[in-house]
């Protein structure tokens, strides 16, 4: 089984392929992937990378963490588990919430006209 590693404070400067070279000082290298803003095209400066043993990913964890690359110090550990839910409104398992707190919006405790 794969064991992702989540990559954060990475200058920008850094690409998919220095990512993949760096971890694979380590071992075998699955997938490495930084994570792009959508708009601009620019790297949000973290990143995932996947590596085939566990074993591999600790050593790769151990020999990383705190690294300095350009000027940062890089934070790599395991990746946690997506979160399911983590809106604020939207359609969930409930269905359709513009908010989860009582009392916001149109109609509610005065706000949003009327006259009472």
């Amino acid at each position: 089984m794969t064991s992702k590693i989540y990559v954060g404070n990475l200058p920008y400067s850094v690409t998919d392929s220095i990512l993949e070279s760096n971890f694979a000082e380590f071992g075998g290298v699955s997938s490495a992937k930084l994570v792009m803003d959508r708009e601009t095209g620019r790297s949000k400066g973290f990143g995932f990378v996947e590596m085939p043993s566990a074993e591999e990913a600790q050593a790769a964890i151990k020999g990383l963490h705190g690294r300095s690359v350009d000027g940062r110090s890089i934070t790599v550990n395991l990746a946690r588990p997506r979160e399911e839910g983590r809106g604020s409104g939207g359609y969930g398992a409930q269905g359709f919430k513009a908010s989860h707190r009582a009392g916001v919006g149109y109609g509610n405790d005065g706000f949003g006209g009327g006259r009472s």
